[in-house]
């Protein structure tokens, strides 16, 4: 079964890798600031989650599994506000299409 768990967690946590890889390069090679920072924020957001399922087999204790999935929740909240309230920014400057 460890090596089950440890296939598991090496999978998941490299797919992990690869959103936030897609997330810098999406960053890097679109053509305005709202598709960067959807390109950024979504692929961020599921590459984290992902990481932080393939933590949580690894977690030492019940509250170390919780305190992951909290980390991963707040991320989530200051993700989408950050990026609504620089969306709205661009908008307001008039850089938005």
């Amino acid at each position: 079964m460890s090596w089950a768990l440890n296939l598991f967690s090496f999978v998941t946590i490299s797919a992990g890798a690869f959103f936030f890889f897609a997330g810098a390069v999406g960053l890097l090679r679109f053509p305005d600031s709202l598709t960067r920072l959807h390109a950024l924020t979504k692929a961020d957001n599921l590459g984290l989650g992902l990481v932080v399922l393939g933590l949580l087999p690894r977690a030492a204790s019940l509250l170390d599994g919780l305190r992951l999935v909290a980390i991963w929740a707040l991320v989530l909240l200051s993700g989408a506000s950050t990026a609504q309230l620089i969306g709205r920014a661009l908008r307001r400057r008039g850089d938005a299409q």
